[in-house]
């Protein structure tokens, strides 16, 4: 996963020309003489109420320009003044906390994944939201992460994930095709890698690329590290499978040095053209097309992208919900939850969806269906994410233990310590005993 900017020229609009869409600033006016705002409630004058939302500053900087049109445009509606904060994702914990703790800040705070958890007790009651926005029909996984002990604390808004980018031309001539399996991905991975050209996998301690592959492959050999219960269950076969599988897998197929690589370096590894396939959200694709769109450079052309492969299990993705949260301190809790809707609505989020060109995916199934994951066969395989996805608390409950164990990188150490040369029993049982630790 890279987190350096980048740009992402929208390549065809529904309706309208790339240029015209990107120009266009036109808001919606407030219904002549009626006095009402957006949802038919009597706005009281901009000037002495303000919503202020705070979110991550995002790789796709044409997504934050029109999340900032869309706050206009409400705010107009709605007779409020709209500021909103993009600031660095790693920073949201920061400020979320000190917004909770002092009981000032912040309205609107975008909360990533499971964090709606560790903030609960600063965090309305959403569930009326979450029945306008999507209800049921939107992906468990993304629902797990804000219902709290049967409290929803937020709404999901989108949600991002990784696939594996590979190039075209280096299985071509190692005569491979992109694997649906794992016993397929050890072929493909020899023989690349015979050409000089291996697979780069990040074992390191960094909050993206690693976990995300090591979260779904122990569960598409059908381990887990704990049961539906919430009981420890990383001590299986299953788990001894994937281990024994991943170290002939780590040598045969892969780029040792990712022991030592963060979410960057399989990036710099690839767009490098030393390495033939990593798993990524979408964003090397994204540098590679800047860098056609702007320069001309044909590599972009050589790349396309597949889902994670079946094992034993199944097939399984990690996705992580961008949740729209309000607080209790808010003052303006009806305006905050009038912009939620308002962002919600088909016409607004198609906007922000395209504009992202697959960088983010929508939280409820019928974004699947829509015309833009067409247009760009390389990005299509992201649009299935959803259906495979699981967080990171599968098959148990997505609580703060599970981003306990999360930020503790133990499943990453797991298989990072299992390449290194220790046995399988002896990196479970290290395993075994830190999640005690946290789950009793």
């Amino acid at each position: 996963m890279d987190k350096q900017t980048v740009s992402v020229e929208v390549t065809r609009q529904p309706g309208m020309s790339r240029r015209d869409f990107i120009k266009t600033t036109s808001g919606l006016a407030v219904a002549a003489g009626t006095g009402l705002g957006l949802f038919g409630q009597a706005p009281a004058f901009a000037q002495d109420r303000e919503l202020h939302i705070l979110e991550w500053s995002s790789f796709v900087k044409p997504a934050d320009v029109e999340t900032d049109r869309q706050a206009e445009e409400f705010g107009k509606q709605e007779g409020i003044k709209v500021r909103v904060e993009h600031i660095n994702a790693n920073d949201l914990n920061a400020r979320a906390t000190a917004a909770v703790e002092s009981g000032a800040g912040p309205d609107i705070m975008r909360l990533l994944g499971n964090q709606p958890h560790v903030y609960a007790k600063g965090l309305i009651d959403h569930g009326d939201l979450i029945q306008a926005v999507g209800g049921n029909d939107i992906w468990p996984a993304l629902r797990d992460g804000v219902n709290v002990d049967g409290v929803y604390r937020g709404v999901p808004y989108f949600f991002g994930g990784g696939a594996y980018v590979y190039r075209r031309d280096f299985f071509d001539e190692a005569k491979v095709g992109p694997p649906q399996t794992w016993d397929q991905f050890m072929d493909v991975g020899k023989k690349v890698k015979d050409l000089g050209y291996p697979i780069g996998q990040s074992l390191g301690h960094s909050f993206g690329d690693p976990p995300g592959f090591c979260y779904t492959f122990l569960w598409s050999f059908g381990g887990s590290l704990v049961d539906e219960n919430a009981k420890v269950a990383i001590n299986s076969q299953a788990t001894r499978d994937s281990i024994k599988f991943l170290q002939e897998f780590w040598k045969a197929a892969c780029d040792e040095g990712g022991l030592a690589w963060d979410d960057t370096s399989n990036n710099r590894a690839f767009l490098g053209e030393t390495i033939a396939c990593t798993l990524n959200g979408a964003s090397i694709y994204f540098v590679a097309k800047r860098n056609w769109d702007q320069k001309q450079n044909p590599f972009v052309w050589k790349l396309h992208h597949f889902l994670s492969p079946e094992g034993p299990n199944g097939r399984f993705h990690t996705i992580g919900g961008q949740n729209s949260c309000i607080t209790t301190h808010s003052k303006v809790q009806s305006a905050a939850k009038n912009y939620i809707k308002f962002i919600h609505q088909d016409e607004n989020f198609e906007k922000f969806f395209v504009i992202n060109n697959g960088y983010i995916k929508g939280v409820v199934p019928k974004w699947q269906d829509h015309e833009m994951w067409s247009w760009d066969p390389s990005l299509t395989p992201y649009r299935d994410l959803g259906q495979y996805g699981q967080h990171i608390g599968y098959p148990g409950p997505y609580d703060r233990r599970s981003q306990e164990v999360f930020a503790k990188y133990i499943i990453v150490d797991l298989y990072a310590r299992a390449v290194k040369g220790e046995s399988p029993d002896s990196v479970i049982k290290w395993a075994e005993s830190e999640l005690n630790n946290i789950y009793g």
